[in-house]
């Protein structure tokens, strides 16, 4: 047998085994969990002293920068719509206090956990909504969601503290740590920069504004669950959430983040999957 006629073979050979295993995969494929369709929020409004009205995501994202110095990003985004409040109402707000918020720089006393700014703006979910775990949760996860998969930041101040405009990366992650390390590499700055540091003053800037968007929309009723879903998530929840047959994880947040899919898990996951015994 010739070289080239022996190549033609192994190649046919190796075309054949390719097709047989994108077979086998596709015949293996678990059902997917379903996607989460966009869904208007239907909530009554409780009797509390803690009522929010409201208010111009503008003027908050620049309150929240101003705000940053004093206290770091989740100190920032709660006072910056608490305070306008307190303005407009006096108590409860105007009592509150503040400085309990300043633990959420870096990610939770610098550790690099979640977002400060996603703390805050979380926080502002739970005081609002207090009466209603399955609308804080379903808030919560909108706000979590944009933030994995928005270019930030995006917000301009009227007057910068530092003359730096910072490039916008998508952090894919609610952490800190990997939300500022996904900047440096894009951007090429260290991370105990100055530039760094104007980067997470205008992104609390942007959650500010998110959040008094979100809180606006729920006041007038108007709140639509568009960005929950993420196929990504979805498709590993299928077996390793709690409803799957692995049930070893839980969560929303974006899988990616942290972990990368081997060759192995790609060929032979789902045929695994399927050939398991019920538990």
């Amino acid at each position: 047998m010739n070289r080239r006629k022996a190549m033609t073979i192994a190649a046919g050979a190796i075309a054949a085994g390719g097709a047989g295993i994108i077979t086998l995969m596709n015949a293996f494929k678990p059902k997917y969990l379903p996607e989460e369709k966009p869904e208007k929020l239907e909530y009554e409004k409780p009797e509390s002293d803690w009522m929010y009205d409201p208010l111009d995501p503008a003027v908050t994202a620049q309150l929240a920068y101003n705000y940053y110095s004093s206290g770091s990003c989740m100190y920032a985004t709660f006072k910056s719509v608490v305070s306008q409040l307190a303005d407009k109402f006096g108590e409860p707000f105007a009592s509150f206090p503040f400085h309990m918020l300043k633990y959420g720089h870096g990610g939770i006393g610098g550790f690099g956990t979640t977002c400060g700014a996603l703390n805050g703006g979380a926080a502002l979910i739970g005081l609002f909504f207090a009466h209603n775990k399955k609308i804080q949760d379903s808030l919560i996860t909108g706000l979590f969601k944009w933030y994995e998969n928005t270019q930030l930041p995006e917000f301009r101040p009227q007057k910068s503290i530092l003359d730096f405009t910072p490039p916008s990366s998508i952090s894919y992650s609610t952490l800190c740590h990997a939300s500022n390390s996904n900047w440096v590499k894009a951007s090429g700055f260290k991370i105990t920069s100055d530039e760094r540091k104007e980067r997470c003053r205008r992104l609390t800037g942007d959650v500010a504004a998110h959040i008094t968007t979100v809180l606006n929309d729920c006041y007038h009723n108007t709140y639509i669950t568009n960005g929950h879903d993420n196929e990504t998530v979805r498709k590993c929840m299928t077996c390793h959430g709690n409803q799957g047959k692995l049930s070893n994880t839980g969560g929303m947040m974006s899988c990616n983040s942290c972990h990368t899919e081997s060759l192995g898990h790609k060929l032979f996951s789902d045929a695994h999957y399927r050939l398991m015994k019920d538990n």
